[in-house]
């Protein structure tokens, strides 16, 4: 092992930058993290990933279908409307 090490080139931060992604430190409850890891690990993905597929889906504004991602429109509401009152 060398004496001296040459650190003239060397970068201050992290080794691997991670783009779209900002390192936070927040506050969790316990139970809301046990929550998030047991679904996880049952999904087989990581409990930050289903965290933040949650938190995605709480910024997706209230009128819109999840299941096709069109905005609710006056027809469609019109259409759901019919079919609940005629059963």
């Amino acid at each position: 092992m060398p004496n001296q090490y040459d650190f003239s080139k060397g970068k201050h931060g992290p080794v691997i930058v991670s783009t779209g992604k900002t390192r936070i430190t927040i506050m969790l409850d316990n139970d809301v993290i046990g929550f998030f890891r047991a679904k996880a690990e049952a999904q087989g993905t990581g409990y930050q990933t289903l965290l933040n597929s949650t938190l995605r889906d709480s910024m997706r504004p209230s009128y819109v279908c999840k299941e096709n991602e069109k905005p609710l429109t006056a027809a469609m509401l019109r259409k759901i409307l019919r079919e609940e009152l005629n059963r």
